[in-house]
């Protein structure tokens, strides 16, 4: 048996340790000799695979991980060779050869992997140039194919630039063919959109300007049409609209909100297609083409409907209440005489003129519903108001065809019934529109003009004839018009109605303005560069409009439930009808009417299709308003669940803004020369450390040389050549993989890592040249928030590529137990894996492009607003404001939504199953009465006034930090 010694990554304690040791101790033909959180040493003869495989099992990582560029493999048979000569080796563990590369896991040095390659008759192209492809992709769709695909292009010699669903940029050592299959392999489309830039080649060099302050990207849904519906007044109405629009060619799917009366449509299809569907549905619709349109038509909407239902319930309710009120006081309402029935005739016909004009559209909605072979609310109150009064007349007409006892009228009922349904809804329609509030105050903020600068002179335009590209004028306390850099100027912008963030943000040339923001003091120039539908602002308006739009699991069941409530209810009509005929007492007719009638009336759907749409719509808006842009509902659900979050360290924990603060030399090099080779191999690279290192040179005023032979190695380190220098740049494993002596530097590596920094080391020629500090600090709330979210009994996890030295610090410093360092980015994705197998509901919390995988695999993903929009794009939350506060607002936000859904569907449930039975006299033995139809009404209409009231206290919701960052 062979003694081997493997390193290990992502093993943070011995919780880890013995975990590895339990799982080795199972796999025969292996002797465990030692192991610790970095090695362990194992004794075997032919059991590498199993034992690679059952460590990487557990989430971790073993032995050595090499892809080596091939050259001189021409067909099938030389791939076949290698792998021949690969399979006989007893320090393999896995292997995977292409004519362009090779792929191999063990024990293996990268030298002795390479001699056994070329003595074969093929070369190790090691010194191949790195090229920047730029390729145009299709077949993305959403946020999990951007992270789908981001996992298959983490590769050790793929460094991605930008990933989104239409566009990707690389930097690799790859051909484009070769990322190409990558990309139709994983399942979509990729086109090379522009020519070859080697990045290994330059003339001069420029030294990139500092970056100005992260803008927040909120990506924009394609394909996504929006609809003003009108007709619907249930839950039976939103599955039939729903179920007519999914019936068009080319919708993928369709969001229905009976708060907002709006249809989300998102597909290829038509609008006038859709509109068609609607109307053949007996439902109305309308497009209107942007939010300032749609906006000023939903209020006409609304106040319409108001003012109709209020005079409607007005003239009903002038008949219903005397008609009443002479029952109540001892007037007859039984046909015993001709005179009787002449005044009881007239009162008839004007309770007829009442129903056509006050109750018409009760009567419509139910016709258009039969034709279309569906039962909704306005079928309930039609029958029972239909049934009230068609009984009256008949015993008006012919009286001799009933006993005396049941010559009973109940012309006061239908108009009754009628006016407090009617005013219900007008005193629903009026809540309701207080539930985009939100949504208003966001579509408010933007002006409607704006002044440009031409030629010296400034002129005032409106936004519409505002192009991209020219120099605006913000004046003290004007609001931002688009999204723009400034040019000149200085001053203090408020942006919390965007971000949440309570104080003013310093601009000056070079920084961000969005949209919406107000300018406190001075004056700015800004040059426009995102107008109209592309600022941050009407993407925000977009994304919490389609949130709101959006149903969690609960909206589904009461759908569902819904979909069959109405044809059940009006089966349990009949059964109650036809046991009071056979079984009540005499007159059975009269309390056979009135048990029906009234099981009709109590049992409309109103607030069980409204429990769920009206708090999601005002949570959603709610959020905004805190700087917390929700997706979907859906997350809303999941994220109330969450017992740990996850956070990735850089940019999340930390500032994200790293600088140089300690080095460490080990040959002739001065510290200048130590940086300037750093930053010449580091330029051009989009990783937060060599940006660092970058920064650190040009503050020195350090020129910066070309390099040429450039390597990236994700999670590694990164190769090249400076000034006929061999260079190697990156962590511990990296300086190990590449036979570079690190020992003597162990002591400096450590000093720097305790004071919570990044040691990086720098080989040149093939020796250890010398370290850098890279230090990172914490956001001034990290610590707060951490104790919060402990505090709320969340389990809080910090991932983090970083050495275990320093990221133990940095936990250290926030209380933090729970650590795991040295995570290869396709390693983190495998940690949510592991935590979700312990049967944790996870939360991720992470900022960059390695990520995403995580980010799209966490039952939650929330995403800091001044991230990559890779990460956003998996996310289903962002936070606008870079604080980790919004994680803890988010989730008791979260909470707070899903317990009033709960509040209303419960409310909504208990009321039809406690209603229905007592109106079909469950209680009549116990009190010898029966509910009256008129009360069912009222008790009705209560309860959607109830479930839309219920559901904007939401609009009072203060996360439970009241001291933010002064």
């Amino acid at each position: 048996m062979n003694t081997i010694t493997l390193p290990l990554a992502n093993v943070s304690c011995m919780h880890c340790v013995n975990k590895i040791r339990d799982a080795i101790s199972l796999l025969p033909n292996i002797q465990l000799i030692d192991i610790d959180t970095e090695q362990l040493t194992v004794s075997t003869d032919s059991s590498l695979p199993d034992l690679f495989d059952a460590i990487t099992a557990l989430g971790y990582q073993v032995g050595f991980h090499y892809q080596l560029p091939l050259a001189g493999l021409s067909c099938g048979r030389c791939v076949a060779k290698i792998e021949q000569a690969l399979s006989e080796r007893h320090d393999i563990a896995h292997f995977n050869i292409s004519k362009q590369h090779a792929d191999v896991s063990g024990s293996i040095s990268e030298q002795a992997l390479t001699n056994i390659i070329v003595e074969l008759g093929y070369q190790v192209t090691t010194t191949s140039a790195a090229q920047h492809y730029d390729f145009t992709l299709s077949g993305l769709s959403c946020g999990k194919c951007v992270a789908k695909l981001t996992t298959a292009l983490t590769q050790d010699n793929i460094e991605i630039i930008t990933l989104d669903k239409n566009a990707l940029s690389v930097i690799t050592s790859l051909t484009a063919d070769d990322i190409i299959a990558i990309v139709v392999a994983t399942g979509y489309q990729a086109v090379l959109s522009t020519d070859i830039q080697p990045t290994t080649e330059a003339d001069t060099v420029i030294a990139p300007e500092p970056e100005p302050e992260p803008e927040p990207i909120i990506a924009s849904q394609a394909n996504v049409t929006q609809l003003l519906l009108s007709g619907l007044t249930c839950a039976s109405c939103v599955a039939s609209v729903e179920k007519a629009i999914k019936a068009v060619e080319g919708v993928d799917s369709v969001n229905v909100n009976l708060a907002e009366r709006t249809a989300l449509i998102y597909g290829q299809a038509s609008s006038q297609a859709v509109i068609e569907a609607i109307e053949s549905a007996g439902y109305g619709a309308e497009e209107s083409e942007d939010d300032q349109t749609r906006r000023i038509r939903q209020q006409q909407q609304n106040q319409q409907t108001f003012k109709t239902h209020i005079r409607n319930a007005t003239a009903s309710l002038a008949l219903g209440v005397p008609l009443m009120a002479w029952g109540i006081f001892g007037g007859s309402m039984v046909i015993d005489s001709t005179t009787s029935q002449i005044s009881w005739g007239i009162i008839g016909l004007i309770t007829l003129a009442l129903l056509v004009t006050a109750g018409k559209d009760f009567y419509i909605n139910s016709w258009k519903a039969f034709l279309h072979h569906r039962a909704t609310m306005d079928t309930l109150v039609s029958l029972g108001t239909g049934a009230a009064w068609l009984f009256s007349m008949t015993v008006v007409i012919a009286p001799h065809l009933f006993p005396l006892a049941a010559r009973h009228v109940y012309f006061e009922a239908s108009a009754m019934i009628i006016g407090l349904i009617t005013i219900g809804h007008a005193l629903e329609a009026r809540a309701r529109s207080r539930t985009s509030k939100a949504l208003e105050r966001l579509i408010d903020l933007q002006p409607q003009t704006a002044i440009v600068v031409e030629n010296g002179q400034e002129t005032e335009r409106p936004l519409s004839a505002v192009i991209s590209g020219m120099v605006l004028r913000l004046k003290p306390g004007a609001k931002v018009a688009v999204d723009g850099c400034v040019i000149d100027g200085n001053s203090y912008l408020d942006e919390s109605m965007l971000t949440g963030e309570p104080l003013a943000v310093h601009k000056k040339a070079g920084d961000y303005v969005r949209a919406g923001t107000i300018n406190q003091q001075g004056s700015l120039l800004f040059k426009a560069e995102h107008i109209g539908s592309d600022t941050m602002l009407a993407r925000i308006i977009q994304l919490v409009r389609q949130a709101q739009s959006s149903k969690p699991a609960l909206a589904r069941l009461a759908d569902t439930i819904s979909s069959i409530f109405v044809p059940s209810v009006m089966i349990i009509a009949i059964i109650t009808a036809v046991a009071w005929y056979y079984f009540g007492p005499q007159p059975a007719s009269v309390y056979m009417l009135v048990a029906a009638t009234t099981v009709l009336i109590i049992a409309c759907p109103c607030a069980l299709g409204l429990a769920t749409p009206m708090s999601v719509t005002v949570g959603v808006g709610r959020a905004a308003e805190l700087g917390i842009l929700i997706k979907d509902a859906e997350a809303m659900q999941q994220a109330a669940s969450i017992d740990t979050v996850v956070l990735d360290k850089t940019g999340t924990l930390t500032e994200g803004k790293p600088q140089v603060v300690d080095y460490k030399i080990y040959n002739t090099l001065t510290r200048e020369q130590l940086i300037q080779l750093a930053a010449s191999l580091e330029q051009g690279s989009e990783h937060p450390l060599a940006n660092a290192i970058v920064k650190s040179a040009q503050q020195q005023q350090l020129e910066i040389y070309p390099h040429s032979d450039f390597m990236t190695y994700s999670g590694l380190g990164v190769s090249g050549t400076v000034d006929q220098h061999q260079l190697l740049l990156g962590n511990a494993k990296f300086m190990v993989q590449n036979n570079i002596t690190i020992n003597h530097a162990e002591a400096d590596f450590n000093f720097i890592a305790n004071q919570g920094a990044t040691p990086v080391y720098l080989a040149q020629n093939g020796i250890l040249a010398g370290i850098i500090g890279i230090s990172d600090p914490l956001r001034k709330d990290s610590l707060s928030a951490v104790k919060r979210m402990q505090k709320m009994g969340l389990k809080v996890v910090m991932l983090t590529g970083d050495s275990v030295k320093t990221a133990q610090v940095i936990a250290d410093k926030l209380g933090i137990t729970d650590v795991v360092a040295e995570v290869l980015p396709d390693g983190k994705a495998a940690q949510i894996t592991l935590l979700q197998q312990q049967g944790r509901r996870v939360v991720m919390v992470g900022d960059g492009i390695n990520d995403a995988p995580a980010l799209a695999l966490a039952e939650v993903g929330i995403a800091m607003g001044s991230g990559t929009d890779v990460a956003i794009e998996s996310a289903q939350f962002t936070l606008m404001r870079h604080s980790l506060h919004g994680v803890a607002d988010a989730l008791e936000l979260s909470k707070a939504t899903l317990r009033n859904i709960k509040e209303n569907l419960f409310g909504a449930f208990v009321y039809n199953t406690l209603g229905i039975p007592i109106a079909a006299g469950v209680l009549f033995p116990l009190t010898g009465t029966l509910l009256s139809p008129v009360i069912a009404g009222a008790a009705m209409a209560l309860s959607s006034i109830t479930v839309v009231s219920n559901a904007n206290r939401l609009r009072l919701f203060k996360p439970s930090r009241q001291d933010q960052e002064k």
